[in-house]
C-alpha cells in the first residue's frame, strides 16, 4: 500500500479525481505495470500525480505524444509486458495512432490512457474537445469509456477490477493495445473538496479502497480458455479450499450436461454447498442433490440468516444467478475470496468482487480439482475435521424454507403468480423442457420451482434478459425437439411483444403450452422504488394495456384456456401437454397483492429460520 492511499482513508473530505485515480494506479501496480510514458497536460493532472505518487512504477516523461508512443512500443516490445502511454485530451491522443497501429501488427501490449472532458462538455464547442470514443477503431483490441469518478466503494471496486482487467487484456493471446478513456470534471489536483464528504473509515469498503491484503492484485487473471490451466493455477485454488472451511459453489445458467457430475463431485469433496440457479440444469435429475440447494433466494432475505453465514471462500462457474438476494449476500461479504471459473473466454464478471478470474474449461478445472482433493483424504495434509456444521447449517436452511413456503403458499385465496412454479414442480413430465420468460417469472422460477429427480431442462434467453422474442425462441426449441413436452410461461407484455412468433406454431404444426401470467402490465415494476411514486407509476411503468388474448391466439389456431382456480389449472395443464399444436393458459392476476403476497412469504421465511435458530 502506497502513501497516498494510506492518507486518503483519515480523509473527511475528497477530490473523487484523485482518489480514483490513486486507487486506479495502485491496482496498476498490483497487476504488474512497471512502466509509463507520460506526456504533459492539463486534464490528465489526476492520473498524472497518481503515477508520480507511485514508487513501484517508473515514469517515462516525453513532449510529442508521437514519440511517446513508439517509445513506449519499443519498450513493451522488448519486456514482453504491457506499458501504459498518458496524454491529455483532444489532438494529444490522436498523435498516439501510428504506434497503435504497429503494436496491433506486430502484437504489442500497451495500455493506453487518455484524458477526456466530462460528458457535458463533450460536442458542443468546449476548448480541446474532440471524439475520443473508440479513437482508435479496430486497432485497439478492448476500449473502456471509463465511469465518471466517485469516491464510493462500489466506484473503487468498478475502477480496481477495470485497471487488473485492462493489464490482462493487454497481454493477453494476441497481445495488443487496450484504450481507456477517462473523462474528469474539474478541480484536476489532489486538493480535498469541502462537499464531498467521504463516510468514516469504519463503514468503507476496505479492500475497495486500499486494495487486498499482501499488495495482491484486486483480480488476478489467468487464461486457458478453452481447455485445462497449468498446475499453479490449480494449486493456487486448492490452497483456498484447504484453509477454507466454510465455503460455497456458485452455479449460474450453464447449459452443459457433463458438467453436473463433476460439480456435485467437487462439492461433496469440498463439504461446500452448491447455490444452483434454476438454468444451471443442477436442480432436477435422478442423481444425489442433497447437495444442491434451490431455496436460497428466499431464505438468503433473512438478514439473521445472513449474519451467521459468512463464507470464507467463493466458488462460483459461469455468469451471475438471477437472485438479487444473493447478490447482496456477496457484497455484504466482499472481502471473502472469490473465484469466477468461466469457459465462455469473455469477462463474466459483472460484480466487481471477484479476487480471481479463470478462464479455462469448467469441467476440466472441477476434474483437476478432485483428483488434488481425492489424494488429499489418503495424505498427511488432510485439515482434522470436515466442515459438516456448515454445510449441514445450509441444507437445514434449504429444507426449512421449501417446507415454510409449501405450508403458506396454500394460504392465499387469490392466485399468486409464483404458485405456477410449485404446481409445475408436480405436473411436468420426465423430458419437458421448460421455457421461461423475464422479468417476473424467472425470479418466481428460482423461488418456487423446487429440486425434482424428474429430468427438467430449463431454458431462458438470459444473454440480454430482454423480454422480446420469447415465444419465438421457444417455438424454435420445440420445433427440433417435436416429440418432447414444451410448455413456456412468461407475462403478458412478453407475450403481447411476439405475439407474430405465434404463426410458427401455426406454419409448422409446433406443439407448445404457454402459461401466460397476465397482471394486465410490468409486474417487476411493483417489486422496485418506482412502486414509491404512484402519482405517475401506472402510466411510466406499470403501463396496463387492458388487452384480450383470446381472440389472436384463436386466429393463429390455438386453444385459449382462462383458469380461475387451481384445480382448473392443473386440469388445462394436463391436458395442454398430451395436445398437439397450440394451447394458451392465461392466469389473472393483481400486482398489488402480488407484492403483498411475496413480502408475507418471505416475513413467513425469516420467521422460521428464526424459530430453527
Amino acid at each position: 500500500m502506497n502513501m497516498s492511499i494510506e492518507s486518503i482513508m483519515t480523509q473527511e473530505s475528497a477530490n473523487p479525481a484523485y482518489l480514483y485515480a490513486v486507487v486506479f494506479v495502485d491496482e496498476l501496480q498490483r497487476a504488474g505495470l512497471r512502466n509509463v510514458v507520460i506526456c504533459p497536460g492539463s486534464r490528465s493532472t489526476p492520473l498524472a500525480m497518481a503515477f508520480a505518487a507511485q514508487s513501484a512504477i517508473r515514469i517515462w516523461m516525453h513532449v510529442d505524444e508521437r514519440s511517446a508512443a513508439f517509445f513506449g512500443l519499443g519498450m513493451a516490445k522488448k519486456l514482453g509486458k504491457p506499458v501504459a502511454l498518458l496524454c491529455t485530451s483532444g489532438t494529444a491522443a490522436a498523435n498516439f495512432l501510428p504506434a497503435l497501429v504497429e503494436a496491433t501488427l506486430s502484437h504489442v501490449p500497451l495500455l493506453v490512457l487518455t484524458a477526456d472532458r466530462p460528458h457535458e462538455l463533450r460536442d458542443n464547442g468546449a476548448p480541446q474537445s474532440i471524439n475520443q470514443h473508440r479513437l482508435y477503431g479496430t486497432y485497439a483490441k478492448w476500449f473502456v469509456d471509463v465511469a465518471l469518478p466517485e469516491a464510493t466503494d462500489a466506484a473503487f471496486r468498478y475502477i480496481r477490477t477495470t485497471a487488473g482487467r485492462s493489464v490482462a487484456a493487454a497481454q493477453a493471446i494476441p497481445p495488443g493495445p487496450v484504450h481507456l478513456n477517462f473523462p474528469f470534471r474539474e478541480p484536476l489536483t489532489p486538493e480535498p473538496i469541502p462537499e464531498q464528504i467521504l463516510p468514516p473509515v469504519d463503514q468503507r469498503d476496505l479492500i475497495a479502497w486500499q486494495g487486498r491484503p499482501d499488495n495482491a492484485p484486486y483480480i488476478d487473471v489467468h487464461d486457458a480458455s478453452p481447455g485445462t490451466p497449468d498446475n499453479k493455477t490449480i494449486g493456487n485454488v486448492l490452497r483456498l479450499i484447504n484453509e477454507a472451511r466454510r465455503g460455497l459453489i456458485i452455479v449460474g445458467p450453464i447449459d452443459d450436461p457433463i458438467l453436473i457430475e463433476p460439480l456435485v463431485r467437487l462439492s461433496q469433496y469440498s463439504g461446500y454447498p452448491i447455490l444452483a440457479d434454476p438454468l444451471s440444469q443442477l436442480r432436477y435429475g435422478a442423481y444425489n442433490r442433497s447437495m444442491v440447494l434451490a431455496s436460497y433466494d428466499a431464505f438468503l432475505r433473512s438478514d439473521s440468516f445472513v449474519e451467521s453465514v459468512q463464507p470464507e471462500l467463493i466458488i462460483r462457474f459461469g455468469t451471475m444467478p438471477t437472485s438479487k438476494s444473493l447478490l447482496l449476500y456477496l457484497k455484504r461479504y466482499a472481502s471473502s475470496p472469490l473465484v469466477v471459473i468461466d469457459g465462455n473466454g469473455g469477462w463474466e464478471e459483472p460484480t466487481q468482487l471477484a479476487s480471481q478470474l479463470i478462464h479455462a474449461n469448467p469441467t476440466a478445472v472441477c476434474r483437476d480439482l478432485i483428483n488434488a482433493l481425492e489424494q488429499r483424504q489418503t495424505s498427511a495434509e488432510r485439515p482434522s475435521g470436515t466442515p459438516q456444521a456448515w454445510l449441514r447449517l445450509w441444507q437445514d436452511t434449504d429444507k426449512i424454507t421449501r417446507q415454510a413456503l409449501q405450508h403458506a403458499i396454500y394460504d392465499f385465496e387469490e392466485m399468486f403468480e409464483g404458485r405456477v412454479f410449485s404446481e409445475l414442480t408436480h405436473l411436468l413430465e420426465d423430458g419437458t423442457t421448460l421455457y421461461i420468460g423475464n422479468s417476473m417469472p424467472v425470479r418466481d422460477l428460482d423461488t418456487f420451482f423446487w429440486s425434482s429427480e424428474r429430468h427438467i431442462r430449463i431454458m431462458g434467453n438470459r444473454g440480454a434478459n430482454g423480454i422480446d422474442g420469447v415465444i419465438s425462441s421457444t417455438l424454435g426449441a420445440s420445433a427440433v425437439a417435436s416429440n418432447e413436452p414444451s410448455i413456456l410461461v412468461l407475462g403478458d407484455l412478453s407475450f403481447f411483444h411476439d405475439l407474430n412468433g405465434l404463426l410458427a406454431a401455426h406454419l409448422y404444426e409446433l406443439n407448445l403450452t404457454i402459461i401466460l401470467i397476465n397482471n394486465d402490465g410490468g409486474g417487476i415494476f411493483s417489486f422496485l422504488p418506482q412502486a414509491a411514486h404512484p402519482q405517475h407509476f401506472e402510466q411510466l411503468f406499470g403501463t396496463p394495456t387492458g388487452l384480450d388474448f383470446h381472440h389472436v391466439v384463436e386466429m393463429y389456431g390455438g386453444r385459449f384456456h382462462r383458469v380461475e382456480n387451481w384445480e382448473v389449472f392443473r386440469k388445462a395443464v394436463n391436458l395442454a401437454l398430451h395436445n398437439s399444436g397450440l394451447d394458451v393458459i392465461e392466469i389473472l392476476t393483481e400486482r398489488t397483492s402480488n407484492v403483498k403476497m411475496h413480502r408475507y412469504l418471505w416475513e413467513v421465511v425469516d420467521q422460521a429460520i428464526a424459530n430453527h435458530q
